[in-house]
């Protein structure tokens, strides 16, 4: 193993105080327990979001934290959810009033502990709500979930919802804002090679120099199957056909597509798998409206990609649109 860090144990919070160091003006990191919330504080009035879940997978989610997205992050330890004592705080210091939106990928450690939480916060007076996120049509059940994964999808939710909820929206209207978006998007991924958590010091599963597998977790569950290496186009279809079917997007509707890297592929790949899954959409009469091609919740160093596809209208389309100011994702701000 070949890591850029210190001792093993002390990852997280190393990274985590070196990022707020690098963006004091965005973010707070508050070291016990445990979370990142908005420099300066809830904003009065305002509906917060908070998400959360293992550490390895940053951007995500500290990075989404600041204007049109999240006002706390709840990082657990890696691959590992966060606790309630860690975001019942984080829920309290994203808190302005109005209520909070939690959003959860569905791992079974994340629902269970978000859900303690909010109790535990609505016990202190705070409206509490909960969306999950179960975009990943690879699999139903899994060995860290009852249902489908949350996987990239919860992106493009925070992001969404963030934007709701900084033009003023009540907490019911930003809630379904996030429920629509959970609704419909859908993702799926894929592992060339698998990633190694600093502190087992080996990889998380075997691949021989030939596999792949297709519909690989974040976490390096295992997949739909596992197959011999074939060029770019043909994976890129093996990802992008079920997803569509799934979806059940179709001629005349208008899509955001994001192609994103598990943390170990270049960028020059990932755009090579999204011209082919454009191509794809085109042929199916879906017109792409938006893109987003990068790490944005990776899984360490694993080599691969996900793709995703949501299905957008005018008020969601006009919400991706919306200014957004965190140290991972920025625009019009």
């Amino acid at each position: 193993m070949k890591k850029l860090i210190n001792d093993p144990k002390a990852v997280v919070d190393e990274s985590l105080e070196g990022f707020g160091m690098a963006h004091p003006d965005l973010v707070s990191v508050h070291p016990d327990p445990l979370f990142v919330a908005r420099a300066g504080g809830a904003v009065p009035g305002k509906v917060g979001l908070v998400s959360g879940g293992g550490s390895g997978h940053e951007p995500l989610h500290a990075g989404y934290v600041g204007l049109g997205m999240l006002d706390a992050a709840v990082p657990g330890a890696v691959f590992t959810s966060p606790t309630p004592d860690a975001i019942v705080p984080a829920t309290q210091a994203a808190d302005g009033g109005a209520g909070v939106v939690h959003i959860v990928k569905n791992y079974t450690g994340d629902v269970l502990n978000f859900e303690t939480a909010g109790e535990l916060c609505a016990a202190e007076g705070i409206d509490v709500r909960t969306v999950l996120v179960n975009d990943d049509v690879a699999v139903e059940d899994s060995l860290y979930t009852a249902g489908r994964r949350g996987v990239a999808g919860t992106v493009l939710v925070e992001k969404i919802a963030g934007a709701a909820a900084e033009r003023g929206d009540s907490i019911d209207a930003v809630e379904a804002i996030a429920t629509r978006v959970a609704a419909n998007v859908r993702s799926m991924g894929l592992a060339l090679a698998p990633c190694t958590v600093p502190h087992a010091g080996r990889p998380s599963f075997e691949l021989a120099g030939d596999e792949i597998e297709i519909g690989i977790g974040i976490h390096g569950e295992p997949g739909r199957q596992r197959v011999g290496l074939e060029p770019a186009d043909a994976l890129t279809e093996a990802l992008l056909s079920p997803i569509a079917e799934d979806l059940g997007v179709g001629e005349g509707e208008q899509v955001l597509l994001f192609v994103n890297g598990m943390g170990g592929t270049p960028l020059a790949e990932l755009y090579i798998v999204y011209r082919r899954a454009a191509q794809l959409l085109a042929e199916r009469g879906v017109a792409v409206r938006r893109s987003l091609v990068g790490n944005y919740i990776t899984s360490l160093d694993m080599q691969g990609c996900s793709v995703t596809v949501l299905r957008l209208d005018d008020e969601l389309l006009e919400l991706w649109d919306a200014p957004v100011h965190t140290p991972a994702l920025r625009w019009g701000a």
